[in-house]
């Protein structure tokens, strides 16, 4: 459950499960074998209520006699194991964020596989999430994750390249490299910052076709990584960074350690040294404090700023967090829903435009699937899941999922474009 980190430490898991003589499924929805091991999110209160409920559910499960054993592990249970072992204590144990390869020994196998890479990957055959890193040192007003997570802890460079070596050798082609705070690798180890050094050996990797950079923070950002993006072919020009406000007296608030000035330069920098590049951003509206005048900075700064990709959610308080401790959670929640809806709409009409844009024009994308009339794929733009794509209808020729192929396209909407391969 949750987000792509947990996916990494659930196939991680499945892995191991594998190398020790067992048979794994995911995400059933009736499920068959005798263990459950549910991996948990404990970000924002939907999360987590999502989380419990399915404990809930497999918790029913093992008193009924379906499964015979139920392992809880992740962030929830991160945070929460002491209070979670007194609510629900049909589950046999709980494990926190890092310790769920104990697992393993615990069901008796005492001779763990943990060398090499042990991963069952469980996304579709041509492309992965690749973890850089664990943790993450900022310490934003809102945010949990922190608590749960701990430092961050990068990964060594050698083994984050054997890794990928590995997972091209399974057919892997596509990236999405992920971390808490992708833009922070290496300072852990000597202070300095080396992810354009990564990405670049990344690259030179034959067989790796996409890289694509999810989570990146606007603070000390590395300016060396542009000059990578821009001058790799295989670097797509895509990068998730979220920012959460523009408001100086919120973001202060929110203690992000960046201004407004700095934000519209940041901005400006990007996309002049990476032509044509998409940016995904984050967005909060509702943080204790925010006026009217702070959200309209917010619109203004949208309207201004055309993110081909956005999200935003409310504010949430989160126990154990600076704000919830330090402020009270003033803006009513009406008035959360509507700044939310605003600013949505906003981007949905910005979205419908950034799309329409592309009509005539040729791009590189891969087939993800076959869906009804329609081949599903992806442009380097559009990460897995979160963002628009592309539909080639089925009736023109047979494509081969996982494949790539130029089309051009013919039309769009606000979250989807249509294209043909035919190029004439």
């Amino acid at each position: 459950m949750g987000c792509s980190k947990n996916l990494v430490d659930s196939e991680t898991l499945m892995g191991l499960f594998e190398a020790n003589g067992y048979v794994c499924t995911h995400d059933s929805d009736d499920p068959q074998g005798d263990i459950v091991v549910i991996n948990t999110c404990g970000f924002i209160e939907d999360a987590k209520q999502e989380s419990i409920d399915a404990i809930l559910e497999f918790a029913q499960a093992k008193d009924e006699g379906r499964i015979s054993r139920l392992y809880v592990m992740g962030c929830l249970s991160q945070r929460y194991k002491t209070e979670l072992e007194e609510e629900i204590p049909q589950v046999d144990k709980y494990y926190g964020k890092f310790d769920y390869k104990q697992l393993i020994a615990d069901l008796g196998n005492n001779g763990v596989n943990g060398c090499g890479v042990v991963r069952h990957v469980t996304t579709p055959r041509h492309y992965a999430y690749l973890k850089i890193s664990e943790g993450c040192d900022r310490k934003c007003a809102y945010c949990a994750i922190p608590i749960m997570t701990g430092r961050h802890s990068s990964r060594p460079v050698d083994e984050i390249l054997e890794e990928v070596k590995w997972l091209v050798a399974g057919g892997t082609k596509e990236f999405q490299v992920i971390a808490q705070e992708l833009t922070y690798y290496g300072v852990d180890i000597d202070g300095k910052q080396h992810i354009a050094e990564l990405i670049d050996r990344m690259a030179d990797i034959p067989g790796v076709e996409w890289i694509r950079l999810h989570y990146a923070y606007p603070a000390r950002f590395p300016w060396d990584l542009l000059g990578v993006m821009a001058r790799r072919p295989n670097v797509c020009k895509y990068l998730d960074i979220a920012l959460q406000h523009i408001s100086d007296r919120v973001l202060a608030r929110m203690h992000r350690n960046v201004t407004k000035a700095e934000t519209y330069a940041l901005i400006e920098r990007i996309r002049r040294e990476v032509p044509g590049i998409h940016l995904r951003t984050t967005l909060m509206v509702g943080f204790p404090g925010e006026t009217d005048d702070d959200f309209e900075e917010l619109m203004e700064f949208t309207r201004w700023a055309r993110f081909e990709r956005m999200g935003a959610f409310a504010y949430s308080e989160e126990d154990g967090t600076y704000s919830a401790e330090h402020y009270a959670d003033d803006v009513p929640q009406e008035v959360k829903q509507r700044r939310l809806d605003a600013l949505m709409a906003l981007q949905q009409d910005i979205s419908a435009e950034v799309e329409a844009r592309k009509v005539g024009k040729v791009l590189k994308v891969v087939v993800d699937r076959l869906e009804g009339d329609y081949y599903v794929a992806r442009s380097e733009f559009c990460s897995p899941e979160v963002d628009p794509e592309v539909l080639i209808p089925a009736s023109e020729r047979s494509l081969d999922i996982g494949c790539f192929y130029d089309v051009k396209v013919t039309g769009a909407e606000e979250f989807d474009i249509y294209a043909t391969t035919q190029l004439d």
